[in-house]
This record gives C-alpha cells, structure tokens and sequence, in this order.
C-alpha cells in the first residue's frame, strides 16, 4: 500500500543570535563562506534572518538551529530547533 503523505524537506541553518529585544523573535546571523567565481579568494557572507522564539529563552551570543515552518509574519518564516 502505498504512503499518500508527501515528505517536506525544510531547510535548516545555524547561526548566532544577535538581537533579542523584539517579543517572541530573534534575529540569527548566519555567516557562510564564498568563493569569488573570477579571483577563486575565500570571502565570508552573513545575512540575518527573523526566527521564532516561543519562550523567549535564548539571549544574544548563543549558537542556535533553527528550520524552515510555515509564514509567522511578514518576514518570520523560522523556528528554533535547539540551542547548540
């Protein structure tokens, strides 16, 4: 018998928290590194995303997970997995 339900595969990233000043919201910086496609040099890239926060239990500088869930807001699409 076949399974009806389709597997959804979120994404997931990992970052550093550095603002927690908004209600049930942290903003996660997320660094990665890049190679220039003309010169082959290492550069590093960061970008923030807006993660859901329940508890409001996570403060700046802690390394979190966080994964991809439905739209929250107009710019919340995450939630926190755990603190690592």
């Amino acid at each position: 018998m076949a399974d009806n339900t389709k597997q959804i595969k979120q994404r997931k990233f990992s970052g550093v928290v550095i603002s927690d000043k908004m209600d049930k919201t942290i903003v996660v910086k997320v660094e990665r590194a890049k190679k220039h496609p003309q010169y082959h040099k290492m550069y590093i890239v960061s970008k923030k995303y807006l993660v859901n926060d329940e508890k409001n239990q996570y403060k700046i500088g802690d390394k979190v997970e966080f994964i991809e869930c439905r739209p929250l807001s107009k710019n919340k699409r995450w939630k926190v997995i755990y603190k690592r």
